[in-house]
């Protein structure tokens, strides 16, 4: 059972949210929030897989909620979903380690197959987001210098391999895995996955 937390600060969206996802029998809905900061209290202690966030809210914004999910370590992961489809909010809320990027008339099979997608740990990303995304990384002039087979791994993470997976394809360690990870993320200056798969996207870095 995926375990899901609705932040969102209009009771209607999250009534219809909840009754559209609780038709699926494999999601459930634990709890909902009206702000940022009670959405993270909330994933503190109820543990869910997936927080389905809103970006604009009274009380605090879904991105600086992300960022401090993320700082803390939590374990979920977090979908935006909202009404906002500007440059400047999807890259800020992609870089601070969002799990995907939604929007809220996506149908609810849809919507469903998203948050499964996202808890197997999987970027997901609306059409007109991805698309978007692709425009950016031709205005970056910088451009970090990854190995041939840090690239490897990075391709492999961004079709939405386990490090487990990467490691029997490119036949090294999984040990060996997280470090070039590791190393991928500080010559981006990220510190999760997903940041890291838009981070090389935007420089040119990946196949796209």
């Amino acid at each position: 059972m995926i375990r899901i937390i609705l932040a969102d600060d209009h009771p209607v969206v999250r009534e219809g949210l909840r009754a559209m996802l609780s038709a699926e029998p494999d999601l459930t809905v634990v709890a909902d929030a009206s702000s940022g900061p009670q959405a993270e209290a909330l994933a503190a202690e109820l543990r869910p897989d997936i927080v389905l966030m809103d970006l604009r809210m009274p009380g605090g914004g879904g991105v600086d909620s992300i960022v401090r999910m993320t700082a803390a370590g939590l374990p979920c992961r977090v979908i935006v979903l909202t009404t906002y489809e500007t440059d400047r909010d999807i890259l800020r809320a992609v870089e601070a380690g969002a799990a995907g990027y939604l929007l809220k008339d996506l149908p609810r099979g849809e919507l469903a197959e998203a948050v499964r997608a996202a808890a197997r740990g999987e970027t997901v990303l609306a059409p007109s987001v991805a698309a978007r995304l692709v425009d950016q990384l031709r205005t970056k002039p910088e451009r970090p210098r990854l190995s041939d087979r840090e690239v490897a791994v990075l391709r492999l993470v961004a079709e939405g391999c386990t490090n487990a997976e990467i490691g029997r394809r490119l036949f090294i360690g999984e040990s060996t895995v997280k470090t070039h990870l590791l190393r991928v993320f500080g010559k981006l200056g990220v510190d999760d996955r997903t940041a890291a798969v838009t981070n090389a996207m935007r420089h040119g870095l990946l196949d796209h």
